[in-house]
C-alpha cells in the first residue's frame, strides 16, 4: 500500500482506480464485439467468394480456359474460416 497518503488522497486514487478499471473493461468488451462483427463479415464474404469462384471455375471449364486464380487462394479462404 502507498505510504503517506491522506484520507482524501486515498479516496481520490481509489475512485480513479475503480473508474479507470471499469472503463478498461468496457473498452475491452467493445473491442470483442467489434472483432466478432468483423469476423462474421469476413466469413460471409469468404462464402460469397467461394460461391462465385465455383461459377467462375465452371465457366473456365466450359470455355476450356485456365483459371486466372491459383489454388493457393482457395486454401487461404479455408484457413481464414477455421480461425
Amino acid at each position: 500500500m502507498a505510504k503517506n497518503l491522506s484520507d482524501d488522497q486515498k479516496s481520490f486514487y481509489e475512485n480513479v482506480y475503480k473508474v479507470s478499471k471499469q472503463e478498461i473493461e468496457a473498452i475491452s468488451a467493445q473491442i470483442e464485439r467489434e472483432l466478432a462483427e468483423v469476423k462474421e463479415r469476413i466469413t460471409k464474404l469468404n462464402q460469397e467468394k467461394q460461391a462465385v469462384r465455383q461459377m467462375y471455375d465452371g465457366a473456365c471449364a466450359r470455355l476450356g480456359i485456365e483459371s486466372e486464380f491459383d489454388k493457393a487462394e482457395d486454401s487461404e479462404v479455408i484457413e481464414e474460416e477455421e480461425e
